[in-house]
């Protein structure tokens, strides 16, 4: 899920192939061994099956958790007594004098310990601060502190794209292939299906693995992060157009299950001649994992039901 002074990312949830393309064929690296030819239904199929399995699954585990935020208030400047809302610090002294205002970028990182619980199909999580700008603390059952997004069950987010019981919502297409970490992959796009009623689940662009179709990261579309208003109303104070992007990797493995391994999330304002000003960056670093359970409970959940 993402908040904006903090804005709330909720999720149930090219390169170089042909968009036409529905199948594929793909050596493995090192040997003469090649994928079964699989088309776009087939890969469909093997993802919902590995979302079930997610959404079946329990686990537990902790891993260190690093934030890296950097704030740009140059454009909030521009309009000090219209931007207040969005700042809680700044010095209203310094904006009746009449001497020029200078901002250096704001710069803030955290270090949480983070545990994960999935049980009974309920998730929570749990932080701990250990480190703030540098400086050590130790804070139990902290909340985050990000000044700009707020996020939240990352985990999860592949269901809302391919579960079973959400594919009917989208279009599905071969958008491109590629490589990652040495691994070839294909990029599945998903948009909104005309004639479906809008709903709250996030849709955008995966890449899978072609020998495993494992998903190793996932692109989301700007227009579904929850309080989108809040970056629209900024692009309007800023006479811009705001352009969000949010990425998450998934490149730690458990069981056959794969935990986000970093989360990042630019927002930009694009001015008339498209050139973007990079308001925020925000990097999360996942490391350290230590795995207490990762099982998986074989049910079926059916088609068009919540489960």
């Amino acid at each position: 899920m993402f908040l904006l002074s903090t804005v709330v990312l909720a999720a149930l949830a090219g390169i170089s192939l042909s968009p036409e393309a529905s199948a594929f064929s793909v050596q493995t690296l090192g040997d003469e061994q090649t994928t079964p030819s699989l088309d776009l239904d087939s890969i469909l199929k093997r993802l919902a099956d590995y979302c079930l399995r997610l959404e079946n699954s329990t686990f537990d585990f902790v891993c260190l958790e690093e934030i890296k935020e950097t704030i740009d208030p140059a454009l909030d400047m521009s309009r000090p007594r219209e931007s207040l809302k969005d700042w809680a610090y700044w010095d209203l002294a310094r904006w009746n004098s009449s001497s020029p205002i200078t901002l250096k970028k704001i710069e803030n990182s955290y270090v949480y310990d983070y545990q994960c619980i999935r049980a009974n199909r309920d998730i929570r999580e749990l932080r701990t601060l250990l480190k703030e700008d540098g400086w050590k603390k130790h804070e139990p059952n902290a909340k985050l502190k990000t000044a700009v997004v707020v996020y939240g069950n990352a985990l999860l987010w592949p269901v809302g794209l391919f579960g079973a019981r959400f594919q009917a919502q989208y279009d599905y297409k071969i958008a491109g292939d590629g490589m990652i970490d040495g691994r070839p992959v294909i990029v599945i796009e998903a948009t909104p299906r005309a004639g479906v009623p809008e709903t709250r689940s996030l849709y955008g662009k995966a890449w899978i693995d072609t020998v495993t179709l494992e998903i190793l990261k996932i692109e989301w579309s700007e227009s579904r992060i929850g309080r989108y208003e809040i970056f629209a109303e900024r692009g309007e104070r800023y006479k811009r157009t705001p352009r969000l992007r949010v990425r998450s990797e998934l490149k730690a493995e458990k069981n056959g299950i794969r935990f986000p391994s970093s989360l990042f999330i630019e927002e930009a304002y694009l001015n008339e001649r498209g050139r973007a000003f990079i308001r925020s960056l925000t990097a999360v670093v996942y490391r350290d994992f230590k795995f207490f359970t990762v099982e998986v409970e074989i049910r079926s959940i059916a088609r068009g039901t919540l489960g």
